[in-house]
């Protein structure tokens, strides 16, 4: 195995992959073509096209439960293989383009009617996609971090919509589209950016937001500066973030900021910090957290529930970065949690 892919591994293991709707076939085929020294990105975004082309055969064929299946899996192997490049280059932009094109293909077979989603945003636009069902008791905004966006989260928003919810899976400052295409990056106000999602959901009834991993800080912001928000995740999040020393973080997090100064990347991570003495949670909070998650600590996550009216700590002690390890388990945890408060809310 080249060096490069070893280091592709390490950032999106197994229960990542899993995690983010890649078939177990594919992290076998993945595994067995990186072994062999082929290059991550090609192996992933070759898995992609036969899924797609397996999706299209359906569609055909008129069995749009299995388009529907093939197309998401399509996207999980496009998402994972632009995660090859952290730089915002040609290439990571054509593989991001070819996730949101098998987005697109699943949402027209999609069970629950999903829409693309672009709201504008400081004389720009944010980009996502709106799941709802038919009479939902509220929406979950969810969003992710440094790497992972948007329909990055269909497996959180199946244990959403089984719950009566509508989701939005958003793509936020720095993240998705809303930076690759429309040129958003992180040092605007993302508790308004965000802010726009939860406005947009709130014809629905009350709306929660889940952010994950660097998104989790997003998530409470939201909470803390918009009165629109009824109920807040934070799953493995920095209330003070701070530059890693690792490669991967430190590239993602310069390209989020749209600059190659670590100094800008750190008086921005000083920006986005959350102060609990300032920042006050008056809605239910709920905070999720992996005893074994390598970046994040407990300290790092205890300004959150300090800053909270109404908080609840789940932990899990195995439990890796945004408790990959347990997603099934951590899904059900916080779709249930969001349907009972959103539900106490609306009431």
């Amino acid at each position: 195995m080249t060096a490069a892919n070893d280091a592709h591994w390490r950032a999106m293991g197994v229960t990542r992959l899993l995690d983010a709707g890649m078939r177990y076939d594919d992290v076998l085929a993945l595994r067995a073509g990186t072994d062999a020294g082929e290059p991550w990105d090609e192996v992933a975004e070759r898995l992609g096209a036969d899924r797609t082309a397996q999706g299209e055969d359906a569609a055909a064929a008129g069995r749009h439960v299995t388009a529907y299946e093939h197309f998401r899996a399509a996207a999980a192997c496009f998402l994972f293989a632009q995660m090859a490049f952290n730089a915002d280059t040609d290439r990571k932009r054509a593989l991001y383009a070819r996730f949101d094109d098998a987005v697109a293909a699943a949402a027209a077979h999609s069970p629950v009617p999903m829409r693309r989603i672009e709201p504008a945003f400081g004389g720009r636009r944010l980009a996502g996609w709106h799941l709802r069902p038919a009479a939902p008791h509220g929406t979950v905004v969810v969003f992710g971090g440094q790497s992972g966006w948007g329909a990055t989260y269909l497996r959180y928003a199946d244990a959403l919509l089984a719950r009566g919810l509508a989701v939005i899976l958003a793509e936020g400052p720095g993240q998705g589209d809303s930076r690759l295409r429309h040129g958003v990056y992180l040092d605007v106000d993302v508790a308004a950016a965000i802010g726009t999602f939860v406005d947009l959901a709130r014809a629905d009834g009350p709306v929660g937001v889940w952010g994950n991993s660097v998104g989790g800080l997003f998530a409470a912001l939201t909470a803390a500066r918009h009165d629109g928000v009824g109920a807040c995740c934070v799953n493995g999040a920095f209330a003070a973030p701070r530059l890693l020393p690792f490669r991967t973080f430190a590239e993602q997090a310069r390209a989020m900021l749209g600059t190659t100064d670590d100094d800008a990347v750190g008086a921005n991570f000083a920006r986005l910090r959350f102060d609990p003495a300032v920042d006050r949670i008056a809605c239910p909070l709920l905070v999720l957290h992996g005893g074994a998650d390598p970046l994040v600590d407990l300290a790092d996550q205890q300004p959150f529930l300090d800053g909270a009216d109404d908080a609840t700590l789940r932990v899990w002690d195995d439990g890796e970065h945004t408790i990959y390890n347990h997603a099934d388990e951590r899904n059900a945890v916080a779709a249930d949690w969001f349907a009972e408060r959103l539900t106490e809310v609306r009431a």
